[in-house]
């Protein structure tokens, strides 16, 4: 069988082009101009439709300025002059949002034609700058309204209804401007939760993975220490009496030789118990490879559609240390396919003979319906992983081409 790849997910494709680029510097920054930001294709789109409709805007009032009368005629040319140049300068908006905004505002004094490059510099203020900027540059703005309209008065329409059409028209703009501001700040914040949590999940597995580590140790000492002591003492008595007794020779010989033996399975027991739940557990039998089917039976019991594929002559025969990190890793994949995979068929592949590798693979399809997510997911791989690695071995676990969920296990077994 052949093992499932480290890497899980591949590199998503650049989305930078229908970003805004105050988002996309941040999300998918560019790495051929890093620290500079750059008009995205979405920005050029919406900057060229906005100066249409700046030149529109300016064309109607331009045309309405017209009808003036009473408007001195070089007035009437600076109007327009004024207006066009509002009309270019749409474009630096986003470079300049605030000083763009206070010369437009003060050119929309003067000048009519210059209206439309008003709301559009009022809007990019509202997405660009903080409220306190809006609230001083569009407070002007409506404040100068009643007073443009009492200078040069719309002639069809009363004084009350142009003062309260243009105020409503500001305000909307500003509104609709704090409102794609704020939408903004809701995806950074998403967006900074998000890489949080990530580098929080990336803690807690080093921390668990740390954690295993420091329990091997103190598990390591507790149990070996007077062991390897024992060994020690006999050892240096054999290197301070050379001209013992053979029979004194012997005797410690073979305390030396049975302490080794209790000493390597104290390691295994230690490799058996390790991450097991408690103290408890110590004192009990350990699980062996013989014990594979009966885990599987347990499972079936419990309601698991699962499939053992047992291709191991005879599994007494392997060592213990062996066959218990082969079951335990068995029995976490079971649990982990019972706990994201409900009713999914998992097989149990099991494989190999002596002097070579012993290969364990749990594998369960996609599951059928909808499963919610379960918290704290991931850490029991990560003590497999320890686990395998203490018996030489490798663990490797991941997503499968068809949506399942495999843990491919490779022991060696001497």
């Amino acid at each position: 069988m052949t093992p499932v790849r480290d890497e899980t997910t591949a590199a998503r494709p650049r989305r930078r082009w229908w970003l805004p680029a105050a988002l996309a510097d941040e999300f998918e920054p560019d790495p051929a101009r890093p620290g500079r930001v750059r008009r995205t294709t979405r920005d050029w789109v919406v900057d060229v439709c906005c100066f249409l409709v700046v030149c529109l805007f300016a064309a109607a009032d331009a045309a309405s300025v017209g009808r003036e009368h009473d408007l001195p005629g070089w007035f009437a040319v600076l109007d327009q002059v004024l207006g066009w140049l509002a009309c270019g300068a749409v474009w630096l908006r986003r470079r300049w949002p605030l000083g763009l905004a206070v010369a437009v505002v003060a050119v929309g004094t003067v000048s009519n034609t210059a209206g439309g490059a008003v709301l559009v510099v009022l809007f990019s203020l509202a997405v660009h700058r903080p409220f306190r900027y809006v609230a001083w540059v569009g407070g002007a703005q409506l404040a100068l309204i009643p007073l443009f309209y009492w200078l040069r008065p719309d002639p069809g329409t009363s004084f009350g209804a142009s003062v309260a059409f243009g105020l409503i028209l500001i305000l909307s703009v500003i509104g609709w401007g704090m409102f794609v501001r704020a939408k903004r700040e809701l995806v950074r914040s998403l967006r900074d939760r998000a890489r949080r949590a990530e580098t929080e999940a990336r803690l807690r597995a080093a921390q668990a993975q740390r954690a295993a580590r420091e329990e091997i140790a103190r598990e390591m000492h507790d149990v070996l220490a007077h062991r390897l002591t024992l060994l020690s003492v006999h050892a240096g008595a054999l290197e301070f009496r050379p001209d013992a007794p053979r029979a004194d020779v012997a005797r410690a010989a073979g305390v030396i030789r049975a302490s080794a033996h209790e000493a390597l399975q104290d390691l295994r027991e230690i490799i058996g118990v390790l991450r097991t739940g408690g103290d408890e557990e110590a004192g009990r039998p350990q699980p062996t490879l013989a014990a594979l089917p009966e885990l599987v039976a347990e499972c079936r019991a419990a309601g698991m559609r699962v499939e053992l594929d047992q291709q191991v002559a005879d599994p007494e025969r392997a060592p213990a240390g062996l066959g218990r990190t082969a079951y335990r890793i068995a029995q976490e994949a079971l649990t982990n396919a019972r706990k994201h995979a409900p009713g999914a068929l998992v097989t149990v592949t099991l494989t190999g003979a002596p002097g070579g590798d012993l290969t364990l693979a749990v594998c369960n399809p996609a599951p059928p319906g909808e499963v919610p997510e379960v918290p704290g997911s991931g850490q029991g791989l990560i003590g497999l992983g320890e686990r395998a690695l203490l018996a030489g071995g490798t663990l490797l676990s991941g997503p499968t081409d068809d949506g399942g969920f495999e843990v491919f296990a490779r022991l060696p077994w001497a």
